[in-house]
């Protein structure tokens, strides 16, 4: 089974600059990590490769650094990486980032399944996943909670809906987006990192991909555009107070009805 997961560099904190003329966050020098639930993605393609053979393939889209995550991949278990890096990608919303992603991952190969995280922890949109799959056309389940495995043509899965779970079928080749805590992530292994370490990583721009539309990629083919995006503001008042248990108690008791948490 041919098997591609999608995993993207976040920031590290909400610590993060944004461009003021643009609006979008500014990602160079930033500390960053994995998105927290691609590292979910990761293992049900590992789990289901060790279960199953074949291959499990990574892949990102953002600027060159951000190939490290490709890394931590491969020190996890993926065989093989590929970034989509490119000045003209650069700013897009999520129609445009899952158009450059579906295009991307023509040129990395044909994969039986793509499996994508639920979402990132800075969008929070969950609509990358499924729109990668109109462009690719392909069969979708999103909010997978269970993998139960593979029956003939496709996977089973259970999917969480509001007031119920659907257990559905769904045929190869398809994507899929998967829940926090679906698995464990296993940790990264130090000989795999040390053996991968100097990998050689593809890198697709603009210039590699069969649609060499400049107007369909970035915030030339963003249709939603950013009017405004700060970085949130900390409420939080620390105070501490001295004296005998009663005094602290009539303080505390005090500032909850102040700020009517108890009448």
């Amino acid at each position: 089974m041919e098997i591609l997961v999608c995993i993207k560099q976040v920031p590290g904190s909400n610590k993060v600059e944004v461009d003021p003329v643009t609006g979008v966050l500014k990602r160079d020098g930033a500390d960053s990590k994995m998105n927290p639930y691609d590292l979910f993605a990761l293992e049900c393609g590992l789990s289901l490769k060790e279960q199953y053979g074949g291959r499990v393939s990574v892949i990102t889209m953002g600027p060159p650094q951000a190939k490290a995550v490709l890394y931590e991949a491969f020190a996890m278990g993926a065989d093989e990486g590929a970034i989509i890096s490119d000045r003209s990608f650069g700013g897009a919303d999520v129609l445009a980032t899952s158009y450059t992603l579906s295009q991307g991952i023509k040129k990395f190969g044909k994969f039986d399944l793509i499996i994508c995280g639920l979402q990132t922890t800075d969008g929070d949109t969950a609509q990358v996943g499924p729109e990668v799959s109109e462009a690719l056309d392909l069969p979708s389940v999103c909010n997978v909670k269970k993998i139960n495995g593979v029956e003939g043509d496709g996977l089973l899965v259970d999917m969480e809906m509001a007031q119920d779970i659907e257990h559905l079928k769904v045929k190869f080749p398809c994507l899929i987006t998967v829940q926090k805590d679906i698995v464990q992530p296993r940790l990264p292994s130090y000989l795999k990192k040390k053996a991968t370490e100097t990998k050689e990583i593809p890198m697709f721009t603009l210039q590699d991909m069969d649609d060499k539309d400049k107007n369909h990629y970035g915030l030339n083919g963003s249709p939603t555009q950013v009017s405004r995006i700060f970085p949130p503001t900390s409420d939080k008042e620390q105070v501490s107070w001295t004296g005998t248990a009663e005094e602290v108690t009539d303080k505390i008791m005090g500032m909850l009805k102040k700020k009517k948490f108890i009448a």
